[in-house]
């Protein structure tokens, strides 16, 4: 299966293309934090034919790593140590929409990564135990950006 929908776009000469984004969810956000490249795409696109709806779960550090981990919807508990990053729709390789897939963090990382835009791309190798990649001879990877944060105002 292919992403056919899409077309990789030139980021200046980045090894990673983004061609499909999430919306923006964290309160006061007015731009994606997190973008898929076209491997990650057909992959998800793979699992969801074979798993129905799925999700991300970036890992902290713990048993795999800073893995991006995908689960069949709703199978990872999420709950108030958890913040949504965002939803993106799903295209089917036929052109019209899967599903949501929504990415999610722990509050305590996303912390730390506040001021980073997530890439998740799909690259040969072995994913994470519980991830859903795992058997398929890919893996997902993160890559990071830092985000445009506005400057603040000093005050009078």
């Amino acid at each position: 299966m292919s992403a056919q929908p899409f077309e990789p776009q030139d980021l200046g000469g980045l090894e990673y293309h983004v061609v499909l984004e999430t919306a923006p969810v964290v309160p006061g956000d007015t731009t994606s934090r997190v973008g898929f490249t076209w491997p990650a795409v057909a992959l998800l696109q793979e699992l969801w034919d074979q798993h129905g709806p799925l999700m991300f779960h970036q890992s902290g550090g713990c048993c795999d790593g800073s893995s991006p981990m995908c689960f069949p919807a709703g199978e990872f508990r999420t709950g108030a140590a958890d913040a949504l990053l965002g939803v993106a729709q799903l295209p089917s390789p036929s052109g019209g929409e899967l599903g949501p897939l929504e990415f999610w963090i722990s509050t305590e990382q996303f912390e730390v990564w506040r001021h980073t835009r997530l890439i998740i791309d799909a690259i040969p190798g072995r994913g994470g135990g519980f991830s859903l990649e795992a058997p398929t001879g890919k893996r997902f990877l993160t890559r990071s950006e830092l985000c445009i944060v506005p400057p603040v105002e000093s005050g009078p």
